[in-house]
């Protein structure tokens, strides 16, 4: 079980930020809306193992971290919080960075899937796959995005090994999932994207802003964090480098935040805009394969 440590969060932040800034009866009310052990189970893929850095550890001073319902429905109302000036603002400088017109995305580590729905809305005529490690948070994301209308596939699997084919993708992304993992587990999940883009194919990455995370490790200890540390001490450029990437680039957004992007070039070539190697045909949806093995039906 998950050893609950005494963060400055839990001591002092987290009464108030339960108290004063989140709809407590609101997020009641969601929770008594919903079978959620029933939703969560039906997005459950029975062959997913949870590697033990995701498993063994508490994330935000919740106990189980992402593997509860309480991480789930709680999850957005706290992220407002945590990606000032205006969540809304961080999130679509992710969009604005998208280059060419992807038709397949994918958003790993999409959590309650916000920027999974952002995406879709961007590129309505993209097939968007939003995965994650949690179910809880799938069964959350998928509510929302049958709440707004979107056609989303939500996929239960670990983002280091996704099952999916090679060269099936024009976009990945990733919000706010680095800083929550191990380094060699973010360069795994880069490498891994890597081999799913097709040539061209745009990699972008949004999360902590790693310069400033390093030089205010007091803001560290607030939350609990387990890898923010070591996601601070290195570099997302290098990382994305040394998975194969060229063109690679990190912007400093409102000095706490950072995006930075890579393209899939031809070898031995560095490729500087996007241009899809493989356009997908209307109505083909063969990429995204679920757990059970069977093709995404549209």
């Amino acid at each position: 079980m998950p050893v609950r440590n005494d963060t400055i969060f839990e001591r002092f932040l987290a009464p108030v930020v339960k108290t004063f800034l989140i709809d407590r009866d609101a997020i009641l009310r969601y929770y008594q809306s919903r079978d959620w052990q029933q939703e969560s189970d039906r997005l459950r893929n029975p062959a997913v193992e949870y590697p033990s850095y995701y498993s063994s550890q508490n994330f935000h001073s919740i106990e189980g971290g992402y593997l509860s319902l309480e991480a789930a429905l709680s999850y957005d109302p706290i992220t407002q919080y945590a990606l000032p000036p205006n969540e809304t603002w961080v999130r679509k400088a992710l969009l604005e960075r998208v280059q060419g017109n992807p038709r397949r995305i994918l958003d790993l580590g999409c959590g309650t899937g916000t920027s999974t729905r952002m995406l879709k809305r961007a590129f309505p005529q993209a097939e968007v796959v939003g995965l994650d490690l949690s179910p809880y948070m799938l069964a959350v994301a998928e509510d929302k995005a049958k709440g707004d209308c979107l056609d989303i596939q939500f996929v239960h699997q670990n983002a280091e090994q996704t099952g999916f084919p090679d060269a099936s993708v024009d976009l990945v992304t990733a919000t706010l999932l680095f800083h929550e993992t191990p380094p060699e587990v973010a360069q795994a999940i880069l490498r891994e994207a890597f081999r799913l883009l097709t040539v061209g194919g745009q990699v972008l990455v949004l999360d902590g802003n790693q310069g400033v995370i390093r030089q205010t490790e007091w803001l560290t200890e607030i939350f609990e964090e387990p890898y923010i540390k070591a996601y601070a001490a290195g570099s997302v450029d290098a990382w994305m480098g040394k998975a194969g990437f060229g063109a690679v680039q990190t912007d400093s957004l409102w000095v706490i935040h950072q995006i930075t992007q890579g393209v899939k070039p031809l070898p031995g070539q560095q490729v500087r805009s996007v241009e899809f190697a493989t356009p997908l045909s209307e109505g083909d949806r063969q990429w995204a394969w679920n757990w059970r093995g069977e093709a995404a039906k549209g």
